[in-house]
């Protein structure tokens, strides 16, 4: 029997929650699961149709690992048939007393504190007593060796996605209309945040419309700097090239995506917040979409450079400017995602799942 521990898990949306539900998923396929995750509002309807138990714990964040931990604890005294604990975060763990086998998954931002500092050390104390810490990439995996893990508890393990779901007819309508007419389509599926970088996108809009005429930027997402993004868009006379969306529904969401030309998330490092993987560049690709990606983070594990998409500095305007038109001229971009298209293959949860069993 497995025990998940989750802080982020559905029906919540995001790329924790998709990564958590298709470990979960994968997990019960080889043996009895127990998940322990956060309230979710709705939640009900959801726990009600998955083949596994959930329990939910709710309160004020503070205190909810404290009541989360009692449960954990009480519930292993009970149960001598779980062998192992996998967990999405270190916090999870630092109050779990036990000699069973614990598993914890580390993405980057969240470990990602000064170097003695208190937080620092917190993480240190969780993860070099773990049996194993799986990181989400090359750039995480080093990152926390950096830190202080001990490298002989890591391993890499990429999250894994569930195969392209067949797209209606009516939602590759929809898209259409969406594009309006447009030939050369760019498409963010994300948080707006600083850390996304589609105010660089924008500003490279700018100048990519004078050799693109019909360009179209599409930004999927919500987040704090929507309404910069958006003033930024009308400064710049941009209000034909770029669009965007929230509230859409996935089948539309993965219907714009599958008619666009290139994903882009060119990411940076902001303060600490850094992009350890990018399951949306592998996302894209099971529909032919090549990506531009940043090389701050972990997109380099999710991208083969000038072969699956490229890698820029998210940095530099003139990099992203480039990196685009050399995908766009003479529609480079097909190439690209045929490549992307068989690459993404290696990322299915039935391959990820094998790369788990050799450490549960």
């Amino acid at each position: 029997m497995f025990l998940v521990v989750t802080r982020t898990f559905p029906p919540d949306v995001g790329g924790m929650q998709n990564l958590m539900w298709g470990l979960t998923r994968s997990l019960s396929k080889i043996d009895l699961i127990k998940v322990f995750a956060d309230y979710s509002e709705n939640h009900e309807e959801f726990d009600n149709k998955v083949s596994f138990s959930v329990e939910r714990i709710k309160g004020i964040k503070l205190l909810r690992k404290y009541r989360k931990s009692y449960l954990i604890n009480d519930y292993l005294n009970q149960n001598p048939k779980v062998k192992c604990i996998v967990s999405d975060h270190w916090k999870s763990l630092e109050l779990i007393k036990t000699n069973k086998k614990k598993i914890c998954l580390i993405h980057s931002k969240e470990i990602n504190h000064k170097k003695g500092s208190r937080l620092n050390k917190k993480v240190l104390e969780v993860l070099n007593n773990v049996d194993h810490v799986v990181a989400n990439s090359n750039f995480t995996k080093n990152l926390a060796i950096e830190l202080g893990v001990e490298e002989k508890r890591i391993h890499i393990i990429n999250p894994g996605v569930d195969a392209a779901l067949e797209i209606s007819k009516n939602d590759l309508k929809k898209a259409e209309e969406i594009f309006n007419g447009k030939k050369n389509r760019l498409i963010t599926v994300s948080r707006f945040d600083k850390r996304k970088n589609h105010e660089k996108v924008i500003m490279a809009i700018r100048n990519l419309k004078e050799i693109y005429h019909d360009i179209i930027y599409t930004c999927i997402g919500y987040g704090d700097e929507e309404e910069n993004l958006k003033k930024l868009v009308i400064e710049l006379k941009l209000e034909n090239h770029v669009i965007f969306l929230k509230d859409i529904s996935n089948d539309l969401k993965n219907a714009l995506v599958a008619k666009s030309n290139i994903f882009i998330m060119p990411s940076i490092i902001y303060r600490n917040s850094i992009e350890g993987f990018g399951i949306a560049f592998i996302e894209a690709a099971q529909y032919g979409i090549p990506s531009i990606g940043g090389k701050d983070g972990g997109a380099s594990d999710a991208i083969i450079h000038e072969k699956t998409g490229i890698i820029c500095d998210g940095n530099n305007l003139e990099e992203i400017y480039k990196s685009i038109d050399s995908l766009l001229k003479e529609n480079k971009y097909l190439d690209y995602g045929k490549e992307a298209k068989k690459n993404s293959e290696n990322f299915h949860w039935d391959k990820i799942i094998e790369k788990y069993k050799r450490i549960l």
